[in-house]
């Protein structure tokens, strides 16, 4: 591969157990990409000569709250972001804490691959099926089992193969699909950017070379054109008067492309017109893709508000009344059966109420258990009412119009994420 071929933005999550060098990985994949700022690698090696440590801890470059440093655990999601030449990437660094469940899910909403780590020492346990399994059910494509501190078994092949055959056996009886796997140290730098000199036996790609001719995930220019309506922008400005007949839809463009002359419908009236005109901080364009920040200017003069949804006629997403979703629980409040929350879906807000809780999956078992309510992390399976439609997608088609969030209207926290599943009978 041509070291000028620029494959795209990669964003990927890191998760695994607790201790199994999440944080340690990040930072040798900054370090040896050669993405750190020369301050910023002074820095951590006074820290790490301070802690009396003969090597620097490049774990240190992902663990940046000072709880985590004091507690020597990573408490939150970290962002890092940087690029090999290749390719662009934006890594989140997961807890491993089954009571940050939440943080992952938070983390795993936007990433197009997931790297689990095992610690070779100990091979796949409870918090490592937990994370595969919630990864496949949040729609990341693509896995990589990252089989870390192989330097503490004396990078004996037969430990990393029992590994994988382990969690080949795991993936196969939850329905996981494929997944790539990898020996390495992320501590001495053993097949993460480098090959190094003590893993011959095994002739894969390094962890770099994973990530850098990894796919890229569907294209969303690929889908169903979908643009939820964020602002009606009608200027007044008495010394323009042209400016009065100017009425632009602004929002993003959440999937598929739209061209200047194309049919669209509106959600929830179903009126049709065609598109005028497409803008972008005044500039006109010919057409627009996902992604895209723009202002839609209509030829027909109809009623078109913040919330409504402009669509590509005949491939319209479903009117739902009624959502089946899987959610997590955010709050540290429990979910309240009796009360009526607020659903904001795109940049449509409905108030919701709680219409079952089919199931709650245990994150340990991975076993589908009944419940009569629902606290911080637990992800469940449930059903809710709405006093308005909503426009969605399942999310394992379209991650912008199938996911959620869940507000107290009475503080207006967020308390709930949730993902739409088909639901025939939800339909409006």
């Amino acid at each position: 591969m041509s070291t000028s071929e620029d494959k795209g933005l990669l964003r990927f999550l890191t998760c695994g157990s607790v201790d199994d060098g999440k944080s340690t990985l990040i930072g040798r994949l900054l370090h040896d990409s050669r993405a750190i700022l020369a301050d910023t690698l002074q820095a951590i090696e006074r820290t790490s000569a301070r802690r009396g440590m003969e090597a620097i801890d490049l774990s240190l470059l992902t663990d940046g709250l000072q709880a985590e440093r004091e507690q020597g655990i990573t408490i939150d999601v970290a962002y890092r972001y940087f690029s090999s030449g290749r390719r662009k990437f934006i890594i989140a660094d997961a807890p491993g804490h089954e009571q940050y469940t939440r943080n992952m899910v938070t983390a795993a909403s936007t990433a197009d691959l997931a790297i689990i780590l095992i610690d070779a020492r100990r091979g796949v346990l409870t918090q490592t099926r937990r994370h595969a399994q919630l990864a496949a059910m949040l729609g990341i494509p693509q896995l990589v089992v990252a089989v870390n501190k192989m330097d503490l078994v004396d990078f004996a092949q037969p430990v990393f193969e029992r590994i994988r055959d382990d969690f080949l056996a795991f993936a196969a009886g939850v329905g996981i699909g494929q997944a790539r796997f990898v020996p390495m140290s992320a501590l001495r730098g053993d097949m993460v950017v480098d090959r190094g000199e003590h893993l011959h036996w095994y002739d894969g790609p390094t962890l770099m070379e994973m990530l850098e001719s990894a796919p890229a995930a569907v294209a969303p220019h690929a889908h169903p054109f979908r643009f939820p309506v964020q602002w009606v922008c009608r200027p007044q400005d008495a010394a323009n008067p042209a400016l009065h007949d100017y009425r632009g839809f602004m929002g993003r463009v959440e999937a598929g492309r739209i061209a200047v002359g194309d049919t669209v419908s509106v959600l929830p009236s179903g009126l049709s017109t065609t598109v005028r005109a497409i803008e972008i901080g005044g500039e006109a364009l010919a057409h627009a893709g996902a992604e895209q920040s723009v202002a839609l200017l209509l030829d027909d003069d109809i009623d078109v508000s913040r919330g409504d949804m402009i669509v590509a006629p005949g491939q319209a997403p479903q009117v739902l009344r009624q959502i089946s979703a899987d959610l997590c629980w955010l709050s540290d409040l429990p979910m309240d059966r009796v009360r009526t929350y607020l659903i904001r879906h795109t940049t449509r807000e409905v108030r919701a109420k709680l219409v079952a809780i089919d199931h709650r999956l245990d994150v340990n078992t991975l076993e589908r258990m009944p419940a009569e309510r629902l606290v911080m992390n637990d992800i469940a399976r449930v059903r809710f009412k709405l006093a308005h439609p909503v426009f969605a997608d399942p999310y394992v088609q379209n991650r912008s119009t199938g996911a959620f969030v869940v507000i107290d209207d009475s503080t207006y926290n967020t308390v709930g994420a949730g993902m739409i599943v088909a639901d025939a009978d939800a339909a409006a």
